[in-house]
């Protein structure tokens, strides 16, 4: 895709977060609506049984702190990926859920893992690390952002708090780092200006044609074109 197909807002940069957030929201008022508790489908390492909260367990959240901690990141960070990565939103989206639950998994305490963290996680690592990896100014200045933003959430990827899962965060943040390194088409690209073209020949461009070898101007008046001779011949009429 060409510079001119990114950064361009839609209807959808808005409206997908928002319907994630609402599907998250609705989980939880039916659970305290009709009295469920869904943590045993989220993730529980190392036991095939627990291999179903890969999907289930970012629309799980313990109570009203936690679905509240995650709603806003959860909006913001989706947001900024629909309107800068579009063309690889839903990917890193999908493979984001289900890379960082099996990573929890693999790794994790023998626990319900729950919640929208980790997704969260995989959003922060990627937008961060996709914006130094591709060198656009817009994309570096995104990551600045996420890091003034979110950077003190580095400190819950490692076991610093009781009932946190590290794990979960742990693993987001490495499958955004891998998405970060694996999605590398499909991204704007840096503009290249002129004399960084590879075919660049300083003697062909117009503008240093007006300095001379010392860098000294030249004053270039351009030779205004003599108004065209046009020359009459007259034939005399013998029809008389």
């Amino acid at each position: 895709m060409k510079n001119r197909d990114h950064f361009k807002f839609s209807t959808g940069v808005i409206l997908y977060p928002i319907l994630f957030v609402l599907a998250i929201w609705f989980v939880f008022w039916f659970e305290v609506r009709f009295g469920f508790n869904f943590s045993k489908y989220g993730v529980y390492p190392q036991n095939l049984k627990g291999l179903r909260g890969v999907i289930f367990s970012p629309f799980i959240h313990g109570d009203i702190e936690h679905i509240y901690h995650n709603t806003i990141p959860l909006f913001v960070l989706s947001m900024a990926l629909f309107y800068f990565y579009k063309p690889i939103a839903w990917k890193v989206i999908l493979f984001g859920i289900l890379f960082s639950g099996f990573f929890t998994w693999c790794i994790g305490r023998p626990s319900y893992h729950i919640g929208a963290s980790g997704l969260i996680y995989v959003l922060v690592s990627f937008t961060f690390f996709k914006g130094v990896f591709a060198k656009h100014y817009r994309l570096i200045a995104l990551s600045l952002l996420i890091i003034f933003l979110y950077g003190s959430m580095l400190w819950y990827a490692a076991p610093v708090k009781e009932g946190i899962s590290w794990e979960g965060h742990l693993s987001g943040l490495v499958t955004g780092l891998l998405f970060a390194l694996f999605f590398r088409r499909n991204i704007a690209k840096p503009r290249k200006y002129v004399w960084e073209q590879e075919n660049y020949n300083e003697e062909d461009d117009p503008f240093l044609q007006h300095f001379d070898e010392d860098g000294n101007f030249i004053e270039r008046i351009e030779k205004e074109e003599e108004p065209p001779i046009i020359n009459y011949t007259y034939k005399e009429n013998n029809d008389n």
